[in-house]
């Protein structure tokens, strides 16, 4: 089968198509045949180097749609099944850009009925992360959110989880994202700081020392770069999300999805063949919605 992977570390020509063997999945783990899998931030951080592994060979792709194709013992999936999967971490030879990847089976959730493969792989790695970076604020209805990157894969699930559990949510973004930001469900929106001090500011932008200033004194902050949150000042509570499997947690996402209440976005699509180009296009900035690559 072909897969994406770098074996040196650098800009979007390190990206390889290799041939390799169809992974076998072990027990408690399923095989999915990949329809479409999301291309994200977090592979060019891989393809660059940013979390180690020199002189190895890196898989790339956290997150997949696709069919069962096999099973492993113990795993509660039938082959033929629509399913989405996050395939967690950086240190893999294999990950989900590629024609077959093997996940294990309580990361999987059944696929949303009301979108395709391509638009379903948008899913799981940026929603699972919002959804737990807001786990970590505890919010209650009524009070205050402040989203940094409020028009951005993860900020803009942020916005639309927030609002539906009834959080006031004012989104952070560009000046030409404004009613794109407001569709999400947010009631306010900012292009810079603001002197308002939120109940919780969750940091998709990755602002860091200056979303924590918006922030109420002994409020919340969340960011999305595990380790890398601001120290805490005026009481306020810090962490940030390493985003966790969880297919229980996707299947209601996908089902929010499936409910109206979560939109996704895809802004190209690339056969897989075309990896460094996709690669390419992500460095270029500017991308509303998620690149998504094919087999």
């Amino acid at each position: 089968m072909r897969a994406a992977v770098v074996t040196e570390f650098g800009g979007p020509e390190a990206v390889r198509i290799v041939e390799d063997a169809v992974p076998e999945p072990g027990a408690r783990q399923v095989r999915i045949k990949v329809a479409a899998a999301t291309l994200n931030p977090v592979d060019a951080g891989v393809r660059a180097g940013a979390f180690g592994g020199a002189g190895t060979r890196m898989g790339l792709g956290w997150d997949v749609a696709g069919t069962v194709d096999a099973v492993g013992v113990a795993a509660a999936w039938h082959v033929g099944e629509e399913v989405v999967a996050l395939q967690y971490g950086v240190a893999k030879t294999l990950g989900a850009h590629a024609e077959y990847v093997v996940v294990d089976a309580d990361a999987v959730a059944k696929a949303p009925v009301s979108a395709d493969a391509v638009h379903a792989a948008t899913l799981p790695l940026n929603a699972l992360t919002a959804a737990q970076a807001l786990d970590l604020l505890e919010l209650r209805p009524g009070q205050s959110l402040l989203v940094t990157g409020a028009a951005g894969a993860v900020g803009g699930f942020a916005v639309q989880l927030a609002a539906a559990a009834g959080v006031a949510v004012t989104g952070l973004a560009r000046a030409g994202d404004e009613e794109l930001v407001r569709s999400l469900g947010a009631s306010g929106f900012v292009t810079e700081g603001t002197d308002a001090g939120f109940d919780a500011v969750l940091d998709a932008a990755v602002l860091g020392e200056r979303a924590l200033a918006w922030v109420r004194d002994e409020g919340a902050y969340a960011g999305v770069i595990p380790q890398a949150e601001p120290a805490s000042v005026r009481g306020v509570r810090v962490g940030a999300v390493e985003v966790s499997p969880d297919g229980a947690r996707l299947a209601e996402l996908a089902r929010l999805l499936d409910e109206g209440v979560l939109t996704v976005r895809v802004a190209e699509v690339f056969p897989l063949d075309d990896a460094v180009e996709a690669h390419a296009r992500l460095a270029e900035g500017g991308v509303r919605g998620r690149l998504v690559l094919v087999p």
